[in-house]
């Protein structure tokens, strides 16, 4: 079996971005300084501006300069009752900025329950395949160890067993991209319950387990060897 490390290390190696924090860009101070209409009202988490602009025949869907929506920047700046109001007024939470990252990715990245149960409440979708990796908002809690978001992003219909085009699942990513502790276990932990495949191996032909054992992870070892006994 070839090293499971090596994708991982290559691309560290080389400097390149293998994750959604790393991938995603927030707007910056400057942009947040000079956005205007629905953007600035977005960013302010104004509720009544947004009604106000789009009663007023706003276009819901403008974008900026990195193809974030109102909604993408309402989700970056936390607002989840913002978010909520631009989904009810007709804002498209399907759209992808420029990153592809879409509403309920961007608050999944940052572990923002509320935000996240906001938007899915609203209407938006867990089962999107965004990033430049065609992952899915799971694949990225997963890997960040946001086992909260995970447990929300699974009752709203999140695919378990998407592989990415890094040839990587939820839970691959929870073992390699994980640093072992409790909540990337905890993360493991849903994913099994929930019913994820544990035998999808990634490219190299390791399997969850394998990987986990050749880690040293030895709560997430107790949690796969359990689930491939059932």
């Amino acid at each position: 079996m070839a090293n499971p490390l090596t994708l991982v290390g290559l691309l560290v190696i080389l400097g390149l971005p293998w994750g959604a924090a790393s991938a995603q860009t927030p707007p910056t101070q400057v942009e947040l300084s000079v956005y205007r209409g629905l953007h600035a009202a977005a960013a302010q988490g104004s509720d009544e501006d947004i009604r106000r602009l789009a009663q007023a025949g706003a276009d819901l869907n403008t974008r900026d300069g990195n193809g974030r929506t109102p909604l993408h920047v309402a989700a970056f700046q936390g607002h989840g009752a913002a978010a909520r109001t631009l989904i009810t007024v007709g804002v498209d939470p399907s759209l992808l900025d420029n990153q592809r990252y879409d509403a309920v990715t961007i608050a999944a990245v940052r572990d923002d329950v509320p935000t996240l149960k906001a938007l899915l409440a609203a209407g938006a979708s867990a089962k999107l395949i965004t990033s430049v990796y065609d992952g899915t908002a799971l694949i990225a809690a997963a890997h960040l160890g946001h086992d909260g978001i995970v447990r929300e992003l699974i009752r709203a219909g999140a695919p378990l067993d998407h592989v990415n085009n890094l040839g990587w699942t939820a839970l691959i990513e929870a073992v390699i991209l994980g640093d072992g502790g409790p909540r990337h276990t905890q993360t493991v932990r849903a994913l099994l319950e929930a019913g994820a495949d544990a035998r999808i191996p990634d490219r190299n032909g390791a399997t969850p387990l394998q990987l986990a054992h050749a880690r040293g992870y030895g709560g997430m070892v107790s949690l796969l060897r359990e689930s491939s006994d059932r």
